[in-house]
């Protein structure tokens, strides 16, 4: 019997001056989702032989079958088009589940569109303003400035009015650019901390040829703190741009620990951290039933490139292979169990599957018979990529909802300690995805 349902694409709307309740409500409303269908999302999918959940989600399982190969990374590449694609199926499976709370899971399934609000400063550098920053970014990569000059607009009090001039603090600030940059737009003081000495160096240089108020400390961001040293002080304003992992949550710590009056970050790479799973930071995710491996903090920042036909045809030989590949090992060892394999390099995509097998036999120990059919193990291979691929594609459903909460994770954190937190994105998509961005001013002691 085909699965089909009329659906209409669930309207989401995030209030720009959302209160701590609102926050508070709305990971409420995610954790409740991401545990619930935590089954499509919480897996690896070279780990599996066949649709895990299907069973379960019976339409869900026929639509992505029916789904033609040469469209998958085009849904997947478009959170909107992959939502309206698969969910009218994952709606008639709940529907016909015996969750006694279909009704309120279903209505929550609109979490998986969410959005932030967007930047509405509309600064506009005069010409000699922009003849100057020309000069000034001359050695940065386009998008990177441009992700460098929107955040820079956020955390300047000319254009946000809760915030104040105050010494600035750059968490891992590589040469410094964006310190340069506030030092050069608001001019107050900037400390650029930075563990690797070359980095400082030429950030240093750059600072001092342009006379700015601009100072590098070479120190890891994890070492325990100098007590006759202070980094961190109330009257400061710390920020991070694209600070990875650990390192921006080690921020947050340490600069609510001090009481910093302004914190402005905007994270990426969750999944860099030193424990094998995901530590909460705010009492909500505490309480939270749901733990994040490394694998697990991956899943937001999935997403296809749509690549040239060249790239895209050496990227599907590369999956065939290594999941042909992991078809043999199975075989050989025994053992039913995936067996990563090392980055390759794109050159031995020249060769054979057979070169391909022999080296990661080689690589992994294994000794190889001499009468293996590698066309029937490729073979095996490209059917699994196909698995996969679907498998994958219902997971990254999930990848805006799991954003959403990991950053409001961070947002109730910065709340109890005494922060009002806004939350928001500081420039389009397509300068980078990783375009989220949590400003939190201190309002109690």
């Amino acid at each position: 019997m085909p699965c089909i349902l009329a659906f209409q694409s669930p309207k989401v709307n995030c209030n720009t001056n959302m209160s701590a309740l609102d926050y508070q409500q709305t990971f409420k409303s995610l954790d409740s989702l991401l545990e619930a269908l935590k089954p499509l999302w919480q897996l690896v999918a070279f780990e599996c032989d066949h649709l895990p959940w299907q069973q379960t989600f019976p339409c869900l399982a026929q639509t992505v079958w029916q789904l033609d190969d040469a469209e998958l990374d085009n849904l997947d590449a478009d959170q909107h088009k992959l939502v309206q694609a698969l969910l009218p199926s994952l709606i008639s499976d709940i529907k016909q589940s015996d969750n006694p709370n279909a009704d309120e899971l279903i209505e929550r399934l609109s979490l998986l569109v969410i959005t932030l609000p967007t930047s509405s400063i509309t600064a506009e550098a005069t010409d000699q303003e922009q003849a100057g920053l020309a000069h000034f970014s001359a050695h940065i990569k386009g998008r990177k400035w441009q992700q460098i000059t929107a955040f820079a607009e956020q955390i300047n009090p000319q254009y946000q009015t809760t915030l104040t001039p105050l010494p600035i603090l750059e968490w891992c600030a590589g040469k410094g650019h964006l310190g340069r940059l506030v030092a050069k737009q608001q001019q107050v003081s900037v400390t650029s901390l930075e563990w690797q000495a070359s980095l400082c160096e030429q950030g240093q240089a750059f600072a001092t040829q342009w006379q700015l108020p601009q100072r590098f400390m070479c120190a890891d961001a994890f070492a325990p703190l100098n007590p006759n040293e202070s980094i961190f002080y109330p009257q400061q304003h710390a920020i991070a741009l694209h600070a990875c992992g650990d390192l921006h949550v080690r921020l947050l710590n340490l600069a609510t620990k001090a009481n910093t009056q302004a914190i402005s970050i905007s994270p990426c790479c969750y999944h860099l951290i030193q424990d094998s799973h995901y530590q909460p930071l705010s009492a909500q995710a505490k309480a939270s039933q749901i733990k994040l491996s490394r694998h697990d903090l991956q899943l937001p920042l999935q997403q296809s490139v749509i690549a040239s036909p060249k790239q895209q045809a050496l990227r599907l030989q590369e999956v065939a292979w290594r999941l042909g590949f992991d078809c043999l090992q199975r075989q050989i060892r025994g053992i039913d169990a995936y067996l990563p394999v090392p980055t390759i390099k794109q050159s031995q995509l020249n060769g054979s599957f057979a070169d391909f097998c022999v080296w990661a036999a080689n690589y992994k120990q294994l000794v190889l018979s001499k009468d293996i059919d590698f066309d029937a193990f490729l073979q095996r291979g490209i059917t699994r990529q196909r698995l996969t691929k679907r498998i994958d594609l219902v997971a990254h459903l999930f990848r805006r909802a799991l954003e959403m909460w990991l950053l409001l994770d961070r947002v109730c954190f910065l709340q109890q300690h005494g922060y009002e937190v806004s939350l928001s994105e500081f420039c389009p998509n397509s300068v980078t995805p990783r375009n989220a961005f949590i400003q939190a001013i201190k309002t109690e002691t």
